[in-house]
């Protein structure tokens, strides 16, 4: 995997996102110069061209990149990459009209849009379809050898064996025989230079997966493989580079202390937040005040009670506010109390149920963010009262309110809706991983996914 600005992303992923930034720059062209042949204009050089054509490119890249054109799924399956390439390029495609509307230009014609549309389509599923065909899904796999054969060395083996990893397990070596459970793994005795071993094998790196590493680190054995040019990484960070989160099982504070995360450079990414948050909340407000005061009037008529909802929530550093939403549940919801949403959640008004899945009850939350006390990515802000009993169950909890809170986050474009106790400590774990690495490009990244979880809302309650 790259990580560019603290932020892992596989080498699959990267090659694909670029390839397809090009052709959907040559697709621009080509659709330029078909509109340009049929009224019969001069076509100057690409050179004239290429900032508005690259433009156009990335708008369309921009909204495939938020409908999830790169995700897991988009990656092993070319029915499910063509379905999202289809939204994604209509989207940007509808983006760029309304562009070329507030901003019209003598260069750039609405009428190449649906050329644009086709071609684009053309060449990325084909573009697929060849690189399936030749390349295989594995093709940009790492090949990654596992010191230890117990749990967590099993642990590894079932990663390795989802359709989206990024890295095959070409070899496990048992350091001991105790708790050993991947039956296939070599004995250490029986290799006699690791280091050569690993070399032969073609391996890109090397996880420790001891089950106890007081005492009993090889480090002879790391210090011949790093020696061989081959990076060499403990579990829980390869765990945490893999799959986006950390992991609650195995991390100590320790680990938490010593490894990458929670720098300095937090001070400039948290004024560029702010900065955006004061920003984009003025102009969305100003936008959608009409929208909220229409279905706060709706709220009104459909069920007895207030248009607004509004509950105390734990903010930065633990500090309480009050969290403001369109109401979507009746008045006595939480007359027992606050607790946790249900599916088909009997609460929930008739109207309360479609404005909680496209999103429109959040949209007063701008208002908190303007105000400062949430922003719009981060931690999703819990009630008190789950916070305290939280806390007490699951470890870290409490890391999670170093960062203010967002209407959306990592966790929330990660992980449907969590209503127990262990769809809290999972979701926690991607709320670390957030708290531990994030700036101003992994916020971007989410609000570009955030696209995704609205026009595919899995797990809304």
């Amino acid at each position: 995997m790259i990580r560019l600005f603290k932020h892992y992303i596989p080498h699959a992923v990267l090659l694909l996102g670029l390839l397809d930034l090009v052709l959907l720059v040559l697709a621009s062209e080509l659709a330029w110069q078909l509109r340009a042949a049929q009224i019969g204009m001069h076509v100057d050089h690409f050179a004239t061209r290429w900032m508005p054509l690259t433009g156009t490119a990335i708008i369309i890249w921009l909204a495939m990149i938020a409908v999830g054109v790169y995700g897991p799924n988009a990656l092993r399956s070319l029915r499910f990459a063509g379905a999202r390439l289809l939204v994604a390029i209509s989207l940007g495609i509808i983006a760029l009209a309304v562009i070329d509307f507030v901003f019209p230009s003598d260069f750039f014609w609405r009428s190449t849009l649906l050329y644009t549309m086709a071609l684009a389509i053309v060449v990325l599923v084909t573009d697929r379809i060849l690189l399936t065909s030749f390349l295989g899904s594995s093709a940009f796999r790492r090949r990654v050898m596992v010191l230890g054969a117990g749990d967590r060395a099993q642990r590894l083996r079932s990663l390795s064996e989802k359709p989206e990893a990024g890295f095959a397990i070409v070899a496990y070596i048992a350091m001991s025989d105790d708790q050993r459970i991947v039956e296939e793994a070599i004995p250490r005795a029986a290799i006699h230079d690791l280091g050569r071993f690993v070399e032969n094998l073609g391996v890109s790196e090397v996880v420790l997966a001891l089950q106890e590493r007081r005492n009993a680190l090889p480090l002879k054995d790391l210090l011949r493989i790093k020696t061989k040019g081959v990076h060499v990484n403990d579990f829980s960070s390869f765990l945490e580079r893999e799959t986006g989160r950390v992991d609650l099982d195995t991390v100590n504070p320790s680990w938490l202390i010593f490894s990458d995360g929670f720098s300095s450079g937090r001070m400039l990414s948290s004024a560029v937040k702010r900065i955006f948050d004061i920003l984009a909340s003025s102009v969305l407000l100003a936008l959608t005040l009409p929208i909220i005061a229409l279905f706060a009037l709706l709220v009104k008529l459909d069920s007895e009670g207030p248009a607004f909802f509004r509950q105390q929530r734990v903010g930065l550093y633990g500090e309480p506010f009050t969290l403001v939403k369109l109401r979507s549940m009746r008045t006595d919801a939480e007359k027992d109390g606050a607790r946790w949403a249900e599916e088909n959640d009997p609460r929930i008004t008739r109207l309360g149920r479609f404005i909680r899945k496209v999103r429109i009850d959040e949209l007063p939350q701008t208002w908190s963010v303007l105000k400062g006390q949430m922003s719009f990515v981060g931690p999703r802000p819990e009630v008190p009262r789950f916070v305290e009993s939280l806390e007490q169950e699951i470890p870290f909890y409490g890391e999670r309110h170093m960062v203010k809170p967002g209407i959306t986050g990592w966790a929330q474009i990660n992980y449907p809706y969590g209503a127990s106790v262990d769809d809290s400590r999972r979701k926690l774990e991607y709320d670390l991983y957030y708290a531990k690495n994030y700036t101003p490009f992994l916020d971007f990244v989410i609000l570009l996914q955030t696209v995704r979880v609205i026009l595919w809302p899995e797990g809304v309650r």
